[in-house]
């Protein structure tokens, strides 16, 4: 199973620092990933504390980002299940020599793919309304992909084409990063829906992440009122980073790929493909969230530091 981690910076992560803060919502967090899943009744009770209290406390958490909850049926009505979302939480902070880095970055539209293989089902929303027809690959052909604030699909890939601009300046890179928000695809939404999500740069692949699910616990901060609540709501913003010492995920040094490896001074551009391939160990399909939708209001980010 693969591990979630956050990295915030002082700047960031002020919300979840400010939630770490309080010691029962600590004791919350540590209940959760040494117990599982726990109703608010449950926490209340291992804890000690007033179930209002306990509420409390996990409507700030969840605010934060730090957990997830989901209604179930119970005996009687429903209950409230309570999710970590994140297996490590690191707090970085800036070197002093960083204060002089140059970092290039470009934001690409999720719709603005340069060439895609796909199966259903499949499709794509705008702010406003979905996009040509469900479960057509032929709709990802249509001019109205440039509003696309969210694609899916089951197996195949997407190509993103972004300018290499650090070539342009003559400036060496020290680092490459890729922010995006990525989830599982399933009819409907399920928490439990593995999918092995490649991204290749320069046609290398550089890392495989398990996306653990397809959420739709509850809506995406930005995702809009008229997409359906059964529907794909938000993902994990995931960063993709490649140094002269190997690829990381989120931090975690998850392969030997280097810079060296993309020949990135050999191109004109930086070639990006997001696929599920049909070799996928967890075929789970994909959701990329663009701006507008899921939990970040962002586009796909490229980020270079020279």
């Amino acid at each position: 199973m693969s591990s979630r981690f956050l990295m915030i910076t002082p700047e960031d992560g002020k919300d979840v620092l400010k939630s770490l803060a309080a010691p029962a919502r600590l004791a919350i967090l540590e209940l959760l990933h040494a117990r599982g899943p726990l109703n608010v009744n449950e926490i209340a009770e291992v804890l000690e504390l007033p179930q209002s209290t306990t509420s409390t406390h996990l409507n700030q958490m969840e605010d934060a980002g730090l957990i997830r909850t989901e209604v179930q049926k119970a005996r009687k009505g429903s209950q409230k299940i309570c999710h970590a979302v994140h297996d490590e939480i690191v707090l970085t902070f800036t070197r002093p020599n960083e204060a002089t880095d140059e970092a290039i970055e470009v934001s690409m539209p999720v719709g603005l793919y340069s060439g895609y293989d796909i199966y259903a089902p499949c499709g794509m929303c705008g702010p406003d309304a979905i996009i040509g027809y469900l479960d057509s690959p032929d709709t990802f052909l249509s001019p109205d992909r440039m509003k696309a604030g969210l694609l899916w699909f089951t197996r195949g890939y997407v190509d993103y084409q972004f300018p290499n601009n650090a070539r342009i300046k003559g400036a060496p890179i020290r680092e490459l990063e890729l922010l995006m928000e990525l989830s599982s695809e399933v009819p409907g939404t399920s928490e439990n829906w593995p999918s092995d999500i490649t991204v290749s740069i320069n046609g290398k692949a550089v890392a495989i992440w398990t996306s653990p699910g397809d959420f739709g616990d509850r809506r995406g901060k930005f995702t809009p009122d008229w997409w359906k609540l059964r529907g794909s709501q938000y993902g994990v913003l995931k960063s993709f980073r490649v140094t002269d010492n190997g690829t990381f995920i989120d931090g975690m040094r998850v392969s030997e790929t280097t810079l060296g490896d993309l020949e990135l001074l050999d191109h004109r551009s930086i070639r990006v493909r997001i696929e599920v391939p049909e070799t996928a160990e967890h075929p789970g399909g994909i959701n990329i969230f663009g701006r507008g939708f899921g939990n970040y209001d962002q586009d796909i980010v490229l980020r270079i530091k020279t």
